[in-house]
């Protein structure tokens, strides 16, 4: 029998999705090229631990610790991150799809998201307090009730949402971008 705990250990191109994971708390762990699609991973912990080029899409993380995680280069389309587990909840994204995720009322400060595709994903009542947002595609992202204080969308792209239903103080903007923040008032901006 596996070892609850997987403590600096490498795990490379493993298909998980079509086995048991070895263990329910991993620290400090690396994924390489592994497949967790449509993994139940419900109540375990991750802490510390960096995910290469993984497939994440659709895994289950109902109750689940997601602790100092970095993702690159990681297919992680359709999670519903809002069911993890909300202590000390904190991630990276570099290079990953993240279409159709949702992040519902997730506490997500400084969370740095560089180079991913966000299309349709959830950020509804999510604390995104100084946030990066650095050159992403926000086509059709769902901000509402959001808090997008110091937040930086200076290099995103596609977003649009109505400042007067998120608090946007001091968060930053370029200029092409700014008409996604005017959409609702039906104008052209030339």
């Amino acid at each position: 029998m596996e070892p609850v705990l997987q403590e600096d250990k490498t795990f490379e191109g493993i298909d998980f999705s079509a086995r048991e994971i070895p263990g329910r708390e991993f620290d400090n762990c690396v994924f390489i090229n592994c497949n967790f699609s449509k993994c139940i991973l419900s109540n375990y912990d991750f802490m510390d631990c960096h995910f290469k080029s993984c497939n994440l899409s659709l895994v289950v993380v109902e109750n689940t610790g997601i602790k100092n995680l970095h993702f690159t280069g990681c297919k992680m389309m359709g999670i519903d991150f809002s069911r993890c587990n909300n202590f000390n909840f904190s991630a990276s994204f570099t290079g990953s799809p993240l279409d159709y995720c949702s992040f519902f009322r997730k506490k997500m400060k400084k969370t740095v998201f560089t180079d991913c595709s966000m299309k349709e994903v959830d950020f509804t009542e999510t604390d995104l307090t100084l946030a990066i947002f650095k050159n992403c595609d926000l086509q059709n992202a769902s901000f509402t009730q959001s808090l997008l204080e110091k937040a930086d969308f200076s290099t995103a792209t596609n977003y649009a949402f109505d400042p007067e239903l998120n608090k946007i103080k001091k968060a930053r903007f370029s200029f092409p971008g700014i008409a996604g923040l005017l959409s609702k008032y039906d104008i052209v901006i030339e």
